[in-house]
């Protein structure tokens, strides 16, 4: 039910992995204040600000570094997340930020966030047509409420059902949700992205919204009219 092999997670910690260009890869040469480098790190800062604003405000949530790709992207970081109901795992995640100068073919930008999460769910929920529908939404209405300007996204929901057999044969069927995703986040709404991720988690996981006695998170301003891109 875990993402595979992952370590114990820490509780609400928000450190994260930057991993630097390979050697053959577009490499970053520029570290003034308005090159690749200094546009990393700040994307970097806001993806570890983004964990830990959600840490702040859930102790259902954990969070647990990741290593980060080093082949999609010239630059990339990552983090996981489990979510736990009454003391028991619900669901986990995974999130990914890439960012190559030179932009790549579908991005809208520099930066494309790529995400799963994966739940358990009642096996009525399971075989409920609209689920992946529904799914999705749980992303999309994040998205539209914490980082309004993302586009480009692309995903897929996938029902699972395991069943064993053999020496596992007396354990009962489960049903469980599992959602990919990715998108192009705005530059300046990458902590937005990483609560919205965190969204899509409690929704698949039948968390609370918001945990009663705890400070709401609140969606970013955008002035009157927003920052949101149509897909």
């Amino acid at each position: 039910m875990r993402l595979a092999d992952t370590p114990t997670p820490v509780r609400a910690s928000a450190e994260t992995n930057a991993v630097p260009a390979d050697p053959g890869e577009s490499p970053v040469t520029d570290p003034g204040d308005s090159g690749p480098l200094h546009v990393f790190a700040a994307a970097l800062a806001a993806f570890k600000a983004g964990a830990a604003a959600v840490a702040e405000v859930r102790d259902d949530l954990t969070f647990e570094d990741l290593p980060a790709p080093k082949r999609l992207a010239p630059q990339a970081v990552a983090i996981a997340v489990t979510a736990y109901r009454d003391g028991v795992e619900a669901g986990t995640g995974r999130l990914v930020l890439l960012h190559d100068p030179a932009g790549q073919e579908s991005w809208t930008g520099t930066f494309r966030l790529v995400a799963q999460v994966y739940a358990d769910v009642e096996e009525e929920m399971a075989a409920d047509p609209l689920l992946g529908e529904v799914g999705w939404s749980w992303l999309t209405d994040a998205l539209d409420l914490h980082a309004p300007g993302y586009s480009a996204p692309s995903g897929t929901v996938t029902r699972v059902i395991t069943e064993g057999y053999g020496a596992k044969s007396d354990e009962p069927p489960t049903t469980a949700f599992e959602l990919r995703a990715s998108w192009c986040p705005a530059d300046d709404e990458i902590d937005g992205s990483v609560a919205s991720w965190c969204d899509l988690l409690v929704a698949a996981a039948g968390l609370p919204a918001q945990p009663p006695g705890t400070l709401a998170l609140n969606a970013r301003a955008h002035g009157p009219t927003g920052r949101r891109r149509r897909r």
